[in-house]
């Protein structure tokens, strides 16, 4: 019987080459990738029955597709393991319903990246993280899944900082953006099963996101005073950049039960923060904000030669002037340990009405 002994050592300065050939090639994200061989991609395709040439996802104005094969290269780049890779095509279905991907937001100067939200039994069967550091370091299947959005980004649409990737100071999430639902300590419905699939399904929800804020409420048990503190970080002129604004409520179990213990719901939640994220019109004439421009929304002041009056200008009270557009503008989720009254506020961009895109994971479950 061979043992690991008998098995030939690797040589370190042939690792090194590998991993210096790809790096002077930019097909990396700044950080050493796994090299890629066709046994090892083999593992990865076959835990799909798709074929290797479909498009998963495309972006038409720089007339580049990324197939499933490329999505498996870079998710091996990426070092994910072969049982990842159709929690990775979920992925990529998901952003092709996201409609402003496949328009070039991920070049945006706002800095804006992937974010992914896996949901269902696969959670436990990869080890993603749903619980403690879930927006940090610690789980491969985490930061590996979200790296190969990233890496694809990268290698398959030449999205690379200083060149198409035009991000004036970008984000942490443009590394990596992978995240579980941390369902067991919820006291509402998942967010897939909310969207309309079975609690059995495992699937995977993409967002574009540009920022997130966390939020410290660990004294009160009063639901108002959770609600505010909420609304208050949504509604901050510094955020409020665009008539479309949308955010991704990630609630600590503790926060999740201080509105459960006092009967409210998600919707509840959406509906206080949506009429309490609000702005005065001084208060945003302050800031240079009090108006729209006619050609992006994105906000401006009024004596602006493109601006117009915005949709708060058509409401019972012009000078009171909301964040979001609709209370479905609003997810809410619960993730991270309950051991603290911690929050976060993600700022997500595209306009919102309880719609998502949403994508069921395939072969793993069937």
């Amino acid at each position: 019987m061979s043992t690991v002994a008998d098995a030939p050592l690797a040589d370190a300065a042939e690792i090194r080459s590998a991993l210096e050939y790809y790096a002077g090639r930019d097909w990396t994200d700044g950080l050493p990738v796994v090299p890629v061989t066709e046994s090892y991609l083999a593992e990865f395709l076959a835990t799909t029955s798709r074929d290797p040439d479909e498009v998963v996802f495309g972006v038409p104005h720089l007339n580049r597709q990324c197939t499933v094969r490329l999505a498996a290269i870079n998710a091996v780049l990426a070092g994910c393991l072969p049982e990842y890779f159709p929690v990775v095509l979920a992925a990529w279905d998901a952003f092709a319903d996201e409609p402003y991907p496949k328009k070039g937001i991920w070049q945006s100067t706002t800095g804006t990246a992937p974010l992914l939200v896996v949901n269902g039994p696969v959670r436990e069967r990869i080890g993603l993280n749903s619980k403690g550091n879930v927006f940090g370091s610690g789980f491969r299947a985490n930061a590996t899944i979200g790296r190969a959005i990233r890496l694809t980004a990268i290698n398959v649409f030449g999205l690379r900082p200083h060149q198409l990737d035009q991000a004036t100071q970008g984000t942490l999430a443009k590394y990596s953006a992978c995240i579980a639902e941390n369902e067991e300590e919820s006291p509402w419905e998942p967010l897939h099963v909310e969207h309309g699939l079975s609690p059995s399904d495992s699937a995977v929800t993409a967002m574009v996101v540009r920022s997130c804020m966390h939020i410290e409420a660990r004294h009160t048990h009063l639901p108002e005073q959770l609600g505010l503190d909420l609304a208050d970080s949504i509604r901050r002129t510094g955020a409020l950049i665009h008539e479309t604004s949308s955010a991704l409520i990630v609630l600590g179990p503790e926060h999740a039960r201080v509105f459960a213990a006092n009967g409210w719901g998600k919707d509840d939640v959406r509906q206080f923060i949506f009429e309490h994220a609000v702005n005065s019109r001084s208060e945003l004439a302050a800031v240079g904000k009090d108006a729209v421009s006619q050609h992006t929304r994105w906000r401006l002041p009024a004596d602006h030669p493109d601006a117009v009056p915005d949709h708060a200008s058509q409401s019972d009270d012009p000078d009171r002037v909301p964040a979001l557009i609709a209370p479905g503008a609003v997810q809410v989720m619960v993730a991270g340990a309950n051991n603290a009254g911690v929050s976060t506020i993600i700022e997500a961009f595209g306009p919102r009405d309880h719609a998502v895109a949403i994508a069921r994971v395939g072969d793993l479950d069937d």
